[in-house]
């Protein structure tokens, strides 16, 4: 615990119908007290005048108390329920200044309290995190799952698992001679830590929850003018890149973030792939264009040829041209961009296409930082259970443990956490 108190807006700026004002720390209590005398029952919301210090009326504020270390930052927690004007706050927190010991909290000093009072985990801090930022459906399911502890209970059962195992790997190697230690053989213990090297591996190979934050790549790719960008313009349904009828207008990758169906898009605008061109600006486009095809997760091929790859799904665009309008054999949905048919059709395919590219919510869903952790904990059981001497193995099963507390913030060091809690909002 520390030994200052914090305060700060959790509400949002004002202003607003209401302002909630949460202050945590020692001098949390005694804070209220001077601004409003007698504290009410823990947990019971009671409206009391607020004063300054010299006696001037400040606010009519519902006040409620949370004693530690049951608290959501485990310290003494006061909020105080204020009419949400610009003036109220700013007034209540003057008064809160003035006081002793009592200073404005950092971004996510609050949830950094929780953290090191053992309310909550690094796992369900990141989750938290991404549920303040979560933009879609998809990102506030994955978000609450984490947060609510989905990752940090697979964890622990992981180290259970591996506690077991270690522990049998110690008595093997200290007391193998004893009676009261059951013989087993070293190829139990390698077929046990080969399971749960296994187990640990499958999780692994779920799709990264940076593909719920950053959206599935949808690259739209073909011949010049065969309608790209009149097609990106009406998916993200604003102006977003420049259509004219002469070839070769997009000359470079423009990309739009979009929103369909709960789930998030990087939609992304490609220069027509023509043949060989004399134009060092055209031929810098088609580089990048096939450049993002190729890192793209869905290839919406509009050419009337066939796609260059497999996978691409072809689309026939300008279905509203004349001779166009009929579906030829081979694309899987005709779009007419200028007047809307198909769209929609061809955002279920894209939805279709992008439901086996994100992460299932019925399975632990990982952040960069934690795959990377879980993966080095993996290599070291699998390294574990092919070792040869039974001392190899206990080092490598300390390794995957030290990994496992990494990941749930256990043993992570302080430069981790100043990067993970600035990205947080103040008052969080």
């Amino acid at each position: 615990m520390t030994d200052d108190t914090i305060f700060a807006v959790s509400s949002g700026p004002p202003p607003a119908a209401i302002a909630i004002l949460r202050i945590s720390g020692p001098a949390a209590f005694a804070a209220a007290k001077a601004l409003a005398g007698d504290l009410p029952p823990p947990r019971l919301a009671t409206l009391r005048r607020l004063r300054a210090a010299d006696g001037d009326l400040l606010d009519h504020a519902l006040l409620l108390t949370f004693p530690g270390p049951t608290s959501a930052t485990g310290e003494d927690i006061v909020e105080l329920h204020l009419h949400g004007g610009r003036a109220v706050v700013v007034a209540v927190e003057r008064a809160l200044e003035a006081l002793t010991d009592l200073r404005r909290a950092e971004p996510g000093e609050f949830t950094r309290r929780a953290l090191m009072a053992g309310r909550i985990d690094l796992t369900e801090a990141e989750g938290l995190g991404d549920l303040l930022s979560a933009e879609t459906e998809t990102q506030r399911r994955a978000a609450i799952a984490a947060a609510d502890g989905g990752v940090r209970r697979r964890i622990e059962h992981w180290s259970r698992q591996l506690l077991a195992l270690a522990a049998r790997v110690e008595a093997q190697l200290d007391f193998a001679d004893e009676d009261d230690v059951a013989p087993e053989g070293d190829a139990a213990i390698r077929q046990t830590a080969r399971a749960i090297a296994d187990n640990i591996t499958a999780i692994l190979a779920n799709p990264p929850v940076e593909r719920l934050r950053d959206g599935i790549r949808v690259v739209l790719a073909g011949p010049p003018n065969s309608g790209k960008s009149t097609l990106i313009n009406v998916l993200a349904d604003r102006d977003v890149s420049i259509v004219s009828p002469i070839a070769g207008t997009t000359r470079d990758r423009i990309e739009v973030s979009v929103s369909q169906g709960g789930i998030a898009y990087l939609l992304i605008d490609t220069a027509g792939l023509a043949g060989e061109t004399l134009d060092s600006i055209e031929a810098i486009g088609m580089e990048r264009a096939e450049a993002a095809m190729r890192a793209a997760d869905i290839v919406l091929w509009l050419g009337d040829d066939p796609p260059p790859m497999a996978g691409y799904l072809w689309i026939h665009a300008r279905a509203d041209v004349a001779g166009r309008r009929d579906l030829p054999e081979g694309p899987l949905v005709a779009v007419a961009a200028a007047t809307g048919d198909g769209v929609a059709d061809l955002w279920r395919l894209i939805g279709a296409r992008a439901a086996g590219l994100l992460p299932r919510f019925d399975d632990v869903v990982l952040n960069r930082r934690q795959h990377d952790l879980i993966r080095q904990c993996a290599a070291s059981v699998a390294e574990a259970a092919l070792a040869s001497d039974m001392l190899i193995t206990a080092e490598n099963l300390r390794l995957g443990l030290a990994a496992l507390d990494r990941v749930t913030g256990h043993s992570d060091t302080e430069a981790m956490l100043d990067t993970l809690f600035s990205q947080f909002c103040i008052g969080k």
